[in-house]
């Protein structure tokens, strides 16, 4: 079984599921908070292959800037699509969708409307991470 569908098989209960050689790591972590997570922790994971809940621009930027080698989205957006395209990531999904929605189902996610400018993966990091601060101090 290849590692992308180890990681696919695995995700059912938790948010991310990423696989390289067999080797499994989870994260129940809501949007991107796992990638920010390991990639804050300079977490090696370059070669694994990631399966996530939801995928969207954000997501696929630091997929990218974390060097994963193959990705799947029950739910993609087609920016993360064209942007895994764009770095020649192979990718699959589920469902494929226009946008990313808000938690609260009114709106654009903020993470997407961050990074909708933006093509490189290390701004687009840096970008990410100013936006959570911002929205940890009001409270969103």
């Amino acid at each position: 079984m290849s590692d992308i569908d180890i990681a696919k098989e695995n995700l059912h209960g938790h948010s991310i599921c990423l696989c390289r050689h067999g080797e499994i790591i989870f994260d129940d972590g809501k949007g991107i908070s796992p990638m920010m997570k390991f990639i804050a922790a300079d977490r090696d994971l370059r070669g694994y292959c990631a399966a996530d809940l939801i995928v969207g621009k954000a997501a696929a930027m630091l997929f990218v800037k974390a060097g994963i080698a193959e990705v799947y989205g029950e739910t993609m957006s087609e920016a993360g699509a064209e942007y895994l395209r764009s770095r020649n990531i192979p990718f699959s999904y589920e469902k494929l969708t226009d946008r990313i929605i808000n938690r609260k189902g009114d709106g654009i996610c903020p993470m997407e409307q961050t990074v909708s400018d933006i093509s490189d993966p290390e701004e687009g990091y840096t970008a990410l991470k100013q936006k959570i601060a911002e929205l940890q101090n009001t409270g969103k």
